[in-house]
């Protein structure tokens, strides 16, 4: 097996017991970015490479930190690594060096973990369709005139192209999942509060994005979530870190999932995608699982409205004062999403969240019957790389930038733990994925049962096909 093929926790192995040492696996990470970043376009704001190999073997001559101790990282483009531009895909912040970590980075600098650069991201995140104008587009390293997804795009496609064999995103609508599922890989979106974002500005009110690993085995994204997460003194929010992977290790037999799948007909699906996601689901009734039909728990569009009106109102207040300032230089999704922020009244924003509410105790009642819940983690296959966004899907007319992305919704909403698993290949040979989502705080429980179908179907070895 290639060393860039073998998951991040053998390549720390190897690492450990000094079979590998950090200044051949640079070397090897900066050749493999050499030869494939310029088709695929997911790393960005590269150092020199003579400083990093430098680092790297500074690293071999000290003590171990962690597990992450000699790993080549490159960050999303949406959080700060001191040193190193944080542009957020925008030109208003393009050239701006950040002086200190983000929170969960300084932690997986504890670690050990070497910043390469970063991971392209959309303008401030904002859509499922990672492309900007400072940074370009990312393609899809299993076709590479498609999509990779978004908002964590860059880091998806990084891991799918072994340019990295860890990586970290973030979440506010599927933006783990989404570009996880187009490339073949892993994203986890952890229970809200359990990854830490930056102490500042409003800290109290928005609670719908958040920070989590993704990686090629479930495995991989419990050891980097034990490094990411933890309650942060300087927040008023948080939970308290846990033991992931050393509890690991369970079967399916048994387990009771609940499949969802397309809401009762309420999320559109392009031609193919339930077929896929059907197939796949097979995988958990070969394992010992019983798998029953969910009826939709609450109407689609409740929950859609209440999630609109939430997202608008937590953009316009992050940003709202470059409006002002820099709506030339703005994307038209987030001058849109900021106004409507921006006519928002209280109480509209308080009956947003009733529904909100009302939801999370229906969820809740769920899981008192199923282990997990399983939906199709997107309604359409990667669009040309070239599209902003679906415009229609199954001819039904989508009537904002992202609701061609609704299926995530109902997790996004409540702050649920997601995983989402590759569930194979089309017949346009594209991927595919599954969201395999628990319930609050039972984060440990989606990671034991997404490691269980790693193992028993390991589509992550198909490897992109139009890349050496």
């Amino acid at each position: 097996m290639d060393l860039l093929d073998r998951d991040a926790l053998e390549i720390s192995a190897l690492l450990e017991a000094r079979e590998l040492s950090a200044e051949e696996l640079m070397k090897a990470t900066l050749e493999r970015i050499k030869a494939v970043n310029g088709k695929v376009n997911a790393i960005i704001s590269l150092r020199d490479p003579e400083t990093l190999l430098a680092e790297a073997r500074k690293v071999d001559n000290s003590p171990r930190r962690g597990w992450l101790h000699g790993i080549p990282l490159a960050v999303k483009d949406l959080a700060n690594v001191a040193g190193i531009e944080t542009s957020m895909g925008s030109p208003i912040m393009a050239g701006h060096i950040a002086k200190e970590d983000s929170v969960f980075v300084s932690r997986m600098r504890r670690a050990g973990g070497l910043f390469i650069g970063k991971t392209n991201t959309p303008e401030f995140g904002l859509g499922s369709h990672t492309f900007n104008p400072v940074h370009g587009h990312t393609q899809n390293p299993y076709d590479l005139s498609k999509s990779a997804g978004g908002s964590s795009g860059g880091a998806a496609a990084a891991l799918a192209s072994r340019m990295l064999c860890i990586a970290d995103g973030s979440d506010m609508m599927g933006s783990l999942r989404n570009p996880a599922a187009w490339c073949n890989v892993y994203g986890f979106r952890p229970s809200w509060g359990r990854v830490p974002s930056d102490p500042e500005g409003e800290m109290f009110l928005h609670q719908l994005s958040t920070n989590g690993p993704m990686g090629r085995s479930p495995a991989d994204i419990a050891a980097l979530l034990e490094v990411q997460s933890g309650w942060d003194h300087s927040q008023p929010h948080g939970l308290l870190p846990e033991i992931y992977l050393d509890r690991l290790m369970a079967d399916l037999a048994f387990a009771r999932i609940g499949w969802l799948g397309d809401w009762g007909g309420a999320y559109p699906m392009e031609a193919g995608v339930m077929d896929t996601c059907k197939q796949a689901l097979k995988s958990f009734e070969q394992m010992g699982s019983i798998v029953e039909d969910v009826p939709p728990p609450m109407p689609a569009e409740q929950l859609w409205d209440a999630w609109i009106t939430l997202r608008s109102w937590a953009i316009a207040a992050k940003l709202g004062p470059l409006l002002e300032t820099h709506r030339d230089e703005l994307k038209p999704e987030a001058i849109w999403e900021i106004e409507r922020g921006l006519k928002l009244s209280a109480m509209e924003v308080h009956r947003a969240s009733v529904v909100r509410s009302q939801w999370f105790r229906k969820a809740a009642d769920l899981f008192e019957e199923y282990d997990l819940l399983v939906m199709p983690t997107a309604q359409v296959w990667p669009f040309p790389v070239e599209q902003r966004y679906p415009k229609s899907i199954a001819g039904r007319a989508m009537d904002t930038y992202h609701r061609w992305m609704e299926v995530v919704v109902p997790v996004s909403l409540i702050g649920l733990p997601c995983l989402s698993v590759p569930a194979g290949f089309g017949e346009n040979g594209l991927p595919m994925g599954l969201q395999l989502i628990g319930p609050a705080r039972g984060d440990l429980r989606v990671l034991q049962l997404g490691q269980a179908w790693h193992e028993g179907t390991q589509w992550v070895s198909k490897r992109p096909p139009q890349l050496p």
